[in-house]
């Protein structure tokens, strides 16, 4: 009878490893455009697991696979006054745009969009929550390490080690701060699901070591 303690614990064993999910490095062949397609010549797989983005006219691009719960972590640098972002729960709403709640990349400094308010800089959860004034965000030209984690509904932003936003998809606190956004009007934007997207802004950007794990 001694053998079912050790079976016991071999199968707790593989359980938690299976739970204990490993994350996947995704690659520009994980993406595709608004429309299916392939990417186009405007993003570029380079060496070290970087995702170049060369500028405008690139469209942006969603991932192939959807997620509901999920920890997503990347590097990234942007030339002066560049912008973009990811975007995470994203749907198509109304069978036309695709959106989502998104995680902005930004020159803090010297791109406009920044100087409209907290919630439009560097990892806030933009337009509807702002990020942490004391964020520790690198310089421009130097990479950045962010994180996404989402669970059961509630969604943080990390920049360089640090938590510096968070919000509770299933709050009223949420569904006010919808109501006071862009997205007021989009109807079933973030459902809790969806594709991962690499914007395109206009502005050359570096994406490096894209990795996912579902939680």
């Amino acid at each position: 009878m001694k053998f079912i303690p050790a079976v016991t614990a071999l199968f707790c064993i593989a359980t938690s490893s299976l739970q204990a999910a490993e994350p996947t490095t995704l690659s520009l062949s994980d993406f595709t455009t608004t429309a299916g397609a392939a990417p186009g010549d405007m993003w570029k797989a380079e060496d070290g697991n970087v995702i170049h983005l060369a500028g405008k006219g690139g469209g942006s691009l969603i991932s192939k696979a959807e997620y509901t719960n999920f920890e997503l972590e990347w590097d990234w640098k942007l030339d002066v006054g560049g912008n973009n972002g990811i975007k995470y729960w994203v749907t198509q709403i109304g069978g036309k745009e695709w959106l989502g709640i998104e995680y902005q990349m930004i020159d803090d400094n010297e791109h406009p969009d920044a100087k409209r308010g907290d919630s439009h800089s560097t990892a806030c959860i933009y337009d509807i929550k702002a990020a942490a004034k004391d964020k520790p965000l690198k310089g421009i030209g130097e990479w950045n390490t962010s994180k996404i984690v989402v669970q059961d509904g509630k969604i943080q932003h990390w920049l360089n080690g640090a938590l510096v936003s968070e919000a509770d998809t299933t709050t009223d606190d949420w569904k006010q701060r919808i109501a006071a956004s862009k997205f007021k009007s989009k109807v079933n934007f973030a459902p809790g699901h969806g594709k991962i997207m690499l914007t395109e802004h206009g502005d050359e950007t570096w994406f490096r070591n894209i990795r996912i794990k579902a939680l």
